[in-house]
């Protein structure tokens, strides 16, 4: 008798959406990036995301691999980029550098909402609007404007949001049985 696998998906989604949440509230202006925020990036938006990744390898999902792998390992970058220089192992990342790091991932993130448009409705609002949230950090980033990045924390609020409730939803219906939260 083959064992069925659980579903890593909310799993995943889960560590994507409560980390987007947590630092677009910042991004929005209501505090400082901390240690909480960072935590979260490497262990619950980063670690869990890639667990998440390898789980769904093992059930055969390239798109949910190469997601949550990325994303997950997205988060341990972007944690990294602002530990290494408070280490002394590197010199910080000038904001228009880092501009184009948020723009290689609303590039990649691009690409992955088109593997998103035969999938769920809440899935691809999802990746839209991770795609918008890269877009305008970049944006941000290389015009140094504040008021960008308070509207795109207002947006990845959105983003992290859907992502928490899709994870949720996933688990709700499982676990009932049923239909219960449409996604």
């Amino acid at each position: 008798m083959e064992q069925k696998l659980a579903n890593p998906g909310p799993l995943g989604l889960a560590g994507f959406g409560m980390t987007t949440i947590l630092l677009n509230i910042h991004n929005a202006g209501f505090f400082p990036v901390s240690a909480m925020i960072m935590a979260m990036g490497i262990f619950y938006g980063g670690i869990a995301q890639v667990i998440a990744g390898v789980l769904e390898y093992k059930k055969g999902n390239t798109f949910g691999t190469l997601a949550f792998t990325s994303y997950g390992f997205f988060w341990i970058a972007l944690v990294a980029t602002w530990t290494l220089p408070r280490m002394g192992l590197a010199e910080p990342t000038p904001a228009g550098y880092m501009g184009w790091f948020l723009a290689v991932w609303a590039v990649f993130s691009i690409f992955m909402t088109i593997g998103t448009l035969k999938s769920s409705k809440v899935l691809t609002f999802v990746f839209v609007t991770l795609d918008i949230l890269f877009i305008l950090l970049a944006l941000r980033d290389w015009t140094g404007s504040e008021l960008i990045g308070h509207v795109a924390g207002w947006e990845g609020l959105v983003c992290g949001s859907a992502a928490l409730y899709l994870s949720m939803a996933e688990m709700v219906n499982e676990a009932l049985g049923t239909k219960l939260l449409p996604f």
